[in-house]
């Protein structure tokens, strides 16, 4: 009996899936897309535990949805910006094809990923937000230092979560060492939201001679802290 290939593949990418936490139409709150209608896409699961982390709720549960039932739900939306996010989103190997697929179906993409997990193998045709996690994070160790080796100046972003003036210095290092202003697109200065000393962080990124943009999370001040699905 012969059998087509294309159909097998066609079986194949039926059946794959990925575990979501949730799926949702917001506007983008964050990096320089920040207030465009944005389709969110959250994946479920983090092995780092970041002191300021703000979706805990990510790491564990979640629902098993296909790619059929993913691109479904993104279709309802009609939106054409969709961010891939987690928790961490690279560590399912599903997200791979995933993200090869949303750039075939012509979506503009964006990949929220933690910087521990290497950006190999995501389709170049996504844009890549990668956070280096700072001291405060208490996951500083864990950078995978080599995905800076990759950003594309023309497309990609990096973002430094800072929780006082001592995580500005090490992102200040970390811009300088590897020349991210060139490197990046964008370098992001990303306040841990409700910081006491935000005044402060401000002022220092006003007076750095860098080229870098303070990153507030839009969504926060509009929707709250603690609201989910925004």
């Amino acid at each position: 009996m012969h059998i087509c290939p294309r159909a097998g593949y066609v079986n194949l990418w039926l059946k794959m899936d990925l575990r979501i936490t949730e799926i949702f139409l917001s506007i983008q709150g964050e990096s320089s897309h920040a207030g465009r209608p944005c389709s969110f896409v959250r994946l479920t699961g983090c092995p780092m535990r970041c002191v300021w982390c703000d979706s805990e709720y990510t790491f564990t549960g979640g629902e098993r949805l296909t790619f059929e039932q993913i691109f479904a739900k993104l279709g309802e939306f009609g939106c054409r910006l969709v961010e891939v996010t987690g928790g961490e989103p690279l560590v399912q190997k599903n997200v791979f094809p995933f993200i090869t697929d949303l750039c075939d179906r012509g979506y503009e993409v964006l990949i929220e990923t933690g910087g521990y997990v290497s950006t190999e193998q995501v389709d170049p045709r996504a844009k890549i937000i990668l956070d280096i996690k700072c001291p405060k994070s208490g996951e500083a160790e864990r950078n995978h230092w080599p995905n800076l080796e990759r950003l594309r100046p023309d497309m990609d972003e990096v973002k430094f979560v800072v929780a006082d003036l001592s995580d500005w210095q090490f992102a200040m290092e970390v811009i300088t060492r590897y020349d991210l202003t060139n490197a990046a697109r964008e370098v992001l200065v990303s306040p841990v939201h409700g910081v006491s000393d935000l005044a402060s962080i401000a002022e220092a990124v006003a007076s750095s001679g860098l080229s870098v943009r303070l990153n507030l999370q839009l969504h926060k001040f509009i929707w709250g802290a603690e609201a989910r699905g925004v």
